[in-house]
């Protein structure tokens, strides 16, 4: 058999966090689809990044001894001392209660380095310095809103402090959420990569927001009343787009052309009252063409 090569270091950082809604790990690294290798998570479980000389069992075993109850301390003691490579290894946990453990082996290479606090677990390795951690922990605290927005900001604020010092390549996000999957079959509400781009985060950010755009529920407080002002920008844009007659005003006809447009377009969950329109939907319409 030919000889096994040497396991390419992923030098990445990271971040594994949990609200009690949501479990997930954003990531990004100058390592082809870094997606694929260090992010793992579970809806009411936790959440696991391994990197580093990554050890992918670590995915697997650390979510199945979440699962059985144990901490991410005793996870991440569990996975370590078990691994004659360990002081090559690095990882962070988060457990279903929030509490949060990360471990940076002594052969990993500089700046190498993690913080937790309760609800996350932050760590990175050859990174352009500790900046970078400190710059997604102070992101992640301040920044309001769901995990996968407070995930990116973080993600953004270390790519902004230099990130992994040899460069950008890939970045990816994955957040669990109990029967938020497709169909509502599994857990797996966000699972998003950029495996080859020169500038990964943003191009990621963009992804995501095409996700909220086509898979997250409308948030009621965004929606717009659909007063006359607000019913031109619909009837014009569906005019562009050649799906309603010209000078068409009827408010009925306008609603049954926006809602076949949604359709075609992928986006019918954002329509179904016909007194308020969903301003991402609006913006949709009213940008490009068919």
């Amino acid at each position: 058999m030919p000889a096994r090569s040497p396991i390419r270091r992923i030098a990445t950082f990271s971040i594994a966090a949990t609200d009690g809604v949501d479990w997930g790990v954003a990531v990004a690294s100058k390592f082809l689809a870094v997606g694929g290798a260090v992010p793992a998570a579970a809806a009411q479980v936790g959440a696991v990044a391994t990197q580093a000389m990554a050890n992918t069992s670590y995915k697997s075993r650390g979510l199945e001894l979440l699962g059985q109850g144990r901490s991410a301390s005793e996870v991440v003691e569990l996975l370590t001392t078990s691994d004659p490579n360990r002081e090559h290894r690095q990882v962070g946990v988060v457990d279903r209660d929030g509490a949060a453990a990360s471990f940076t082996g002594s052969a990993c290479f500089e700046w190498a380095g993690g913080r937790t606090r309760p609800g996350y677990a932050c760590q990175g390795n050859i990174l352009a310095g500790a900046d970078v951690v400190d710059a997604m922990v102070g992101s992640f605290e301040s920044i309001q809103g769901s995990l996968s927005h407070r995930l990116l900001a973080a993600l953004a604020a270390g790519d902004g402090a230099g990130g992994d010092r040899r460069g950008r390549q890939s970045a990816a996000i994955l957040v669990a959420r109990s029967g938020a999957g497709y169909g509502g079959f599994d857990d797996r509400m966000i699972d998003l990569r950029v495996d080859d781009h020169s500038n990964p985060v943003p191009e990621l950010a963009r992804l995501v927001d095409l996700w909220r755009l086509h898979f997250e529920p409308p948030n009621p407080a965004d929606l717009i009343p659909a007063d006359d002002a607000t019913m031109e920008r619909v009837r014009l844009a569906l005019e562009r787009r050649g799906r309603i007659a010209a000078g068409r005003v009827d408010q009925d006809a306008i609603f049954l052309a926006l809602e076949a447009w949604a359709g075609m377009a992928n986006l019918e969950e954002r329509c179904g009252r016909r007194d308020v329109v969903d301003p991402l939907l609006l913006a949709a319409l009213e940008s490009g063409s068919d």
